[in-house]
């Protein structure tokens, strides 16, 4: 009877990666509802160990941010209310972070191999933490038509 307890297990980790991945795609994306604390800390922590170098830890990034340097990349944006990441779905912020870009020349490295889609979720959540709630409805309205336009 071994099969069963293997099966019943399997079914137990693949309920947990559904919730993980459930989280990932709705952090904080009620702008009335309070952040999930544990994520936020646990987001802050992340940020601060793979983000804050280049964006600041207080989130501010670069005072010149909109300006292009010298050979046309754009220093790093905030991640607060006073930046645009708040403009971005949850989906397109994970793909930046896990993936890397050349979005608009930010030259912005990929962390995809030492952070899992929920350690992302996470410092989304943290960044979500920091945003007034009109920038968190507005996330949570292009949150919402990004799902439409993928179902």
């Amino acid at each position: 009877m071994k099969p069963k307890g293997s099966l019943r297990a399997l079914t137990t980790i693949m309920g947990a990666i559904a919730m993980v991945s459930a989280c990932v795609a709705n952090a904080g994306s009620d702008p009335n509802e309070p952040p999930d604390q544990l994520r936020v800390v646990r987001g802050e922590e992340l940020y601060q160990q793979y983000c804050a170098s280049c964006h600041r830890t207080d989130l501010s990034g670069d005072p010149d941010w909109k300006t292009p340097k010298e050979d046309g990349s754009y220093p790093p944006p905030p991640h607060d209310s006073t930046g645009h990441t708040w403009h971005h779905s949850d989906q397109v912020l994970l793909e930046i972070i896990r993936d890397g870009s050349d979005f608009a020349q930010s030259r912005m490295p990929s962390f995809g191999e030492r952070l899992s889609d929920d350690d992302i979720g996470a410092i989304l959540e943290f960044f979500k933490a920091n945003w007034g709630p009109e920038e968190r409805e507005y996330q949570r309205q292009i949150n919402e038509q990004q799902a439409r336009l993928g179902e």
